[in-house]
């Protein structure tokens, strides 16, 4: 494939994951290759109402921002050089059929984009360049890539600043929707980005994948304390009974004493 020019429906075309792609691939791909984009930054920054959320309680899942536009915003988190993910190849015969599967999969804010400059429609139409963790002088992969933009009004920095790491890690603890919890999602994309290769690495998730592993684990304690005070008010008490009352009257009260348990 000519890595100038935008593939057509005739040939194979490349997708590049940074987020649930990266763990659960697009269907019929025929060949994976864990690699990184430059000029970009991965936030969880993009409200999720159809899988990690609900329209009344939108969840967080990530998103691309580029770094032209991410050095206007008030983000207190440094940037990774590198955006690490997976790019799939899918043969041409399947393209349509991916295309129209991530479309769905995608819907919730995202667009197709690449490197800044061509356009198709009103969604960004582009590709980005995906380089192999080897740094080898073979080309770029070019890869489309889904990005939830800064126009869509899911991007969370649109609608009320950035948000803080350790506001933005409660939100995904307590956050739940159909595809399930908030926090599943985050704890795979750490665990994947992990594993694609020595050199993978993201802090930002790294970052709010431990604070929601605290909030969890102080939530367990928390349910744990409250499991033992409600136990406690089970313990059984103590009675005298009434042969215990007549000794003790007697001034004996020591041992030999008959003793009931009442629940």
């Amino acid at each position: 494939m000519d890595i100038d020019s935008t593939p057509s429906t005739s040939e194979d075309l490349w997708i590049f994951g940074y987020g649930s792609l990266i763990w659960k691939p697009p269907p019929h791909f025929a060949y994976k290759q864990p690699g990184y984009i430059r000029g970009y930054v991965r936030r969880f920054w993009q409200a999720s109402e159809d899988h990690r959320g609900t329209p009344e309680a939108p969840g967080r899942v990530v998103t691309l921002i580029s770094h032209p536009h991410w050095q206007m915003l008030d983000d207190h988190h440094l940037a990774d050089e590198k955006v690490w993910g997976t790019a799939y190849r899918i043969p041409a015969e399947k393209v349509a059929a991916v295309k129209e599967y991530l479309d769905i999969r995608e819907i919730n804010g995202y667009v197709c984009a690449s490197s800044p400059g061509k356009r198709e429609g009103a969604r960004g139409i582009h590709y980005v360049d995906v380089y192999h963790p080897d740094e080898d002088p073979l080309p770029p992969i070019r890869a489309l890539v889904y990005i939830g933009t800064p126009e869509n009004p899911q991007f969370v920095p649109r609608n009320g600043g950035v948000p803080g790491e350790s506001e933005l890690a409660a939100h995904i603890f307590k956050s739940r929707g159909p595809s399930g919890e908030n926090k599943d999602y985050l704890y795979q994309l750490h665990h994947a980005l992990e594993g694609l290769c020595p050199e993978s690495k993201d802090n930002h998730v790294r970052s709010l994948f431990r604070k929601v592993c605290i909030l969890e684990a102080e939530a367990r304690l928390n349910h744990f304390h409250d499991a033992d005070d409600d136990d406690s008010d089970k313990v059984p008490q103590r009675s005298v009974t009434a042969s215990e009352e007549t000794r003790s009257e007697i001034g004996g009260g020591g041992g030999g004493v008959d003793i009931e348990m009442k629940n």
